[in-house]
């Protein structure tokens, strides 16, 4: 479940920057803050479409596998002694 992102309530974190490199981005007009919210937003939904990507691939995987299993059985029926 996604949190309303442009509603959740916020609160100061601490991160550790390149200095010179924040120091380059407060030259710009943009918020430092927003940006850097927007950028973290960017790369959540990333990650959470990568792993349903993962998932998907996965359970593709299984399906697949199960057919196999019903069509031909298991390679190791032939020495199972149960």
């Amino acid at each position: 479940m996604q949190a309303d992102v442009s509603t959740s309530r916020k609160r100061p974190v601490n991160l550790t920057l390149n200095e010179a490199l924040v120091a380059q981005a407060k030259t710009y007009p943009d918020n430092l803050s927003a940006t850097m919210e927007g950028l973290l937003a960017q790369y959540v939904a990333a990650q959470q479409k990568a792993n349903a990507n993962r998932r998907q691939l996965a359970d593709a995987c299984a399906e697949e596998w199960n057919d196999f299993v019903s069509d031909h059985g298991s390679f190791a029926d032939e020495y199972c002694t149960l």
